[in-house]
C-alpha cells in the first residue's frame, strides 16, 4: 500500500482537478469496496472543501458475479425506480460525480453474453437522463483508477499478489503525476499541452480525417460546426474540471453517416468484465457492416446491436504513440488507460459538446447535424507506431496531424 501522504495527494487531484466539487456542492461517488482507502481520503478532502452531502456508492465484483450468474433476465432487465431515482435525483440537483473505475478485465468471463447485453441496454435506456447531464457537461464528472488485486494480476501475471499491487500503484501515480512535487500545477500545464493542439484543430476546420497504417484504412468526416475539446471541460456554470485522469488525448465527433474502410484493434477492449481482441469492423456510410474477432465476437456481436447507434462511431481521438502511458509497455486492460495510450474510436453515443450549440439542440436537431445517438459510448484503441492521419482541408487538400503515430502539427 502507498503511504497515507500519498493516497491523500491524490485525493486532492481528483477532488480539486478531477471534479472540481464547489463549496456546498454535493457529490456521489462510485467506487469498488477495494479502493475504501482510497475513498476515505477523497471524502475527507471533499468535505474540506466545502462539499456538501456526500454520498459513496460502493461496488463488489463478488456481488455482481453472483448476480449474473443467479438473477433471471427479467431481474437483470428491471432496474429499479429508487436507482435510477437516487442517482438522476443527483445531477439535477446540481451535485457532481466522481468514478473510481477499477475493473477486473476477466469478472464475467464465462457469462452469456447476451445476458450482460440485455441488462446493460436496459441500465442505460433507465438511466439515460443520468447520462445526457454528464456527457453533455451539465455538472462536473470525472473518472480515476486504483489498484484492485484482481487488475493487477492481469497486468502483471508473473508476479506475487503484492509485488503486482506495489507496480500498478507507482504506474498509476506516475501516468498521473501524483509522483510529482506539485500535482496539480503539473496538471495545469499538462492541460495547456492539450489546449495548444486543440485550438489548432479548431483553426483548421478539417473536413474529414484519413487514417492510414498496416491495419487500419479508413476516411471519417467530420460535421459542420464540430468542435475538438482536450484536457479540461466546462459545465454550463462555468466550472473547469478534468473528466478522466490521465488524459492524453484531444477528440471530436465524427458524422454518423460518413465512416468509410476499415479499422483493426490494436489494444483488447474490456466490455463490462469481457475482452474483445483482435477484432476488425467495416464501414460504409458510417455504418458498421461486417465484423470480425479473434476473442469475443460474440460479445462484440450484441454490442453492435444494442441499438440502431451502436454500429456508428461517437468519438474519433488523437493521441500520440509516444504518450506516457504508451511509454510503460504495459497493457492496462482498463478503457481509461488503454484509450490513452493509443488513438482510439468510439462506437455509440457522440458528446453533444463536441458540436457548436450541440448542447442545447433536440436529439432529432444533433442527429441532422451528424451527431450520434445510442445507449452506449465505447472506445476501441487502434492507434500504432506506423498510424499517419490527415486532415482534409474543405478545398480538399491533405495535411499530416499525425506521423508515424506522432504529432505532426506545430500548435
Amino acid at each position: 500500500m502507498p503511504t497515507e501522504a500519498t493516497l491523500k495527494k491524490y485525493a486532492e487531484l481528483a477532488v480539486k482537478v478531477g471534479v472540481n466539487v464547489q463549496k456546498e456542492q454535493p457529490i456521489f461517488i462510485n467506487a469498488p469496496i477495494e479502493a475504501r482507502d482510497f475513498v476515505h481520503h477523497v471524502v475527507e478532502e471533499a468535505y474540506r472543501v466545502g462539499a456538501e452531502n456526500v454520498t459513496v456508492n460502493w461496488s463488489d465484483e463478488v456481488i455482481t458475479r453472483k448476480k449474473y450468474e443467479n438473477e433471471p433476465l427479467h431481474v437483470l432487465e428491471s432496474i429499479p425506480d429508487w436507482l435510477v431515482d437516487k442517482q438522476t435525483g443527483h445531477v439535477k440537483n446540481g451535485g457532481c460525480i466522481l468514478s473510481v473505475y477499477a475493473p477486473n478485465p476477466d469478472l464475467l468471463d464465462g457469462i452469456e453474453p447476451e445476458k450482460i447485453a440485455k441488462a446493460n441496454k436496459a441500465a442505460g435506456e433507465a438511466l439515460s437522463e443520468y447520462r445526457e447531464y454528464m456527457m453533455s457537461d451539465r455538472v462536473q464528472w470525472s473518472i480515476v483508477s486504483v489498484p484492485t488485486e484482481k487488475w493487477a494480476a492481469k497486468i502483471y501475471p508473473d508476479k506475487n499478489e503484492e509485488e503486482a499491487m506495489a507496480e500498478l500503484w507507482k504506474e498509476i501515480f506516475k501516468i498521473v503525476r501524483v509522483d510529482q512535487d506539485d500535482p496539480i500545477q503539473a496538471w495545469e500545464d499538462h492541460n495547456e499541452t492539450l489546449h495548444d493542439i486543440r485550438d489548432y484543430l479548431n483553426e483548421k476546420k478539417y473536413v474529414a480525417l484519413e487514417y492510414h497504417s498496416a491495419t487500419t484504412d479508413l476516411r471519417i468526416q467530420l460535421p459542420k460546426g464540430h468542435i475538438w475539446a482536450g484536457g479540461t471541460a466546462k459545465t454550463e456554470k462555468g466550472i473547469i474540471f478534468n473528466p478522466n485522469m490521465p488524459t492524453e488525448e484531444v477528440f471530436t465527433a465524427p458524422h454518423r453517416e460518413g465512416v468509410e474502410g476499415t479499422v483493426r484493434n490494436t489494444k483488447p477492449l474490456n466490455y463490462n468484465g469481457n475482452l474483445i481482441d483482435d477484432f476488425k469492423l467495416t464501414f460504409k456510410d458510417g455504418k458498421v457492416v461486417d465484423f470480425e474477432a479473434g476473442k469475443g465476437e460474440e460479445t462484440l456481436k450484441h454490442l453492435l446491436d444494442t441499438d440502431e447507434g451502436a454500429v456508428r462511431l461517437g468519438e474519433v481521438a488523437l493521441v500520440p504513440h509516444s504518450s506516457p502511458i504508451s511509454q510503460s509497455g504495459l497493457i492496462f486492460f482498463n478503457t481509461l488507460y488503454d484509450e490513452n495510450a493509443s488513438c482510439h474510436l468510439a462506437l455509440g453515443q457522440a458528446y453533444p459538446t463536441n458540436l457548436e450549440n450541440g448542447e442545447n439542440m433536440s436529439a432529432d436537431e444533433q442527429k441532422e447535424a451528424g451527431i450520434n445517438k445510442s445507449l452506449i459510448h465505447e472506445d476501441f484503441m487502434m492507434g500504432s507506431s506506423d498510424l499517419t492521419v490527415y486532415g482534409v482541408t474543405e478545398n480538399g487538400e491533405k495535411e499530416e496531424i499525425l506521423k508515424d503515430g506522432e504529432w505532426a502539427i506545430h500548435s
